[in-house]
């Protein structure tokens, strides 16, 4: 199966990024290097482009597309969450911009062999990196049903999170869990029928929730935003685009503590703690796919591009 990716926001993140030619740019989430490959097409020989996935398929297909290029390429098998060390190991000490685009890859979704799709029958796995021991099989069989309805409720913001959990917990009993067509068909039993006439797949939120807590994408980002925000240049700048309100408060939370650190009681007058912002807002407000890219692209509809530069 072909890696691909179609890029979300493309011409958005990079007139964010503000590529320099001799610059050095990391790619956090580099996928099918779709933004990748066109970041580093933008460097002359004096470049450096960083390539980050946890994926060893996404690393394979990447370096075939990016052969060629004047800049110097590197690329490195880790989470995005790890880029102090993987830097370090680079001997890199500050990026010029960086980007996290923290959707699902069009390759894992569309690969029946991986799990993440609800539209396809397959082991229930949803590892981003298959060497991690983690599956959602594990979850779905081990957890408890409280703790289950508690992850669906939170990563799926699903309102049927408790049925849906009571219903995995009766038929695990029966027999283990193990496709991804046998989850959901349990789901579609426990969401009422009138719910699941109206809005997405009835198990999009559910495979959602699952798929955030094998890979542990939330506290993973929450590391990242920071630690990414700290190997900034001077002037370089951090773009990272996400896909659902989880993340992008992460992300909004995370930049607005940067952009106004101050830690005085909201009555004093004036701050006393000393504490200045190391960074300025590059997008106002979140960018959103125009119609033209809608059209093309109907998975960029729920895309947010913010971006911030070091001061």
């Amino acid at each position: 199966m072909e890696f691909s990716h179609v890029p979300v926001l493309l011409g958005e993140v990079l007139e964010g990024l503000d590529i320099k030619q001799n610059g050095i740019y990391a790619d956090g989430t580099l996928g099918g290097a779709g933004h990748g490959k066109e970041i580093a097409s933008r460097l002359g020989p004096e470049g450096v482009f960083i390539g980050i996935d946890r994926d060893r398929d996404a690393l394979d297909a990447s370096s075939e597309r990016l052969e060629g290029l004047p800049c110097r390429v590197e690329l490195v098998q880790s989470n995005y969450s790890q880029i102090k060390q993987v830097l370090r190991e680079l001997g890199i000490n500050a990026l010029d911009g960086a980007l996290l685009d923290l959707g699902v890859s069009s390759f894992q979704l569309d690969n029946p062999e991986r799990g993440f799709s609800y539209m396809q029958d397959a082991p229930l796995d949803m590892r981003m990196n298959a060497d991690d021991s983690l599956t959602a099989e594990d979850v779905v069989n081990g957890y408890s049903e409280e703790e289950l309805a508690r992850i669906i409720k939170e990563y799926g913001e699903e309102r049927w999170a408790s049925r849906i959990a009571s219903f995995i917990a009766r038929e695990r009993k029966k027999t283990r869990i193990t496709g991804t067509l046998q989850l959901v068909e349990i789901i579609k039993a426990a969401v009422p029928a009138s719910a699941r006439r109206d809005g997405p797949h009835p198990a999009k939120r559910t495979f959602q929730a699952l798929r955030i807590e094998v890979n542990d994408e939330l506290g993973q980002l929450k590391t990242a935003v920071d630690d990414f925000v700290d190997v900034l240049a001077p002037g370089g700048r951090l773009a990272i685009i996400s896909f659902h309100s989880l993340e992008d408060r992460i992300v909004k939370e995370c930049f607005a503590r940067r952009l106004d650190p101050c830690i005085c009681p909201p009555d004093l007058p004036v701050c006393v703690c000393g504490r200045k912002p190391d960074m300025r807002k590059v997008t106002r407000k979140p960018v959103t796919a125009s119609k033209e890219e809608l059209d093309i692209n109907p998975r960029s509809r729920s895309a947010k591009l913010r971006v911030i530069e070091k001061i």
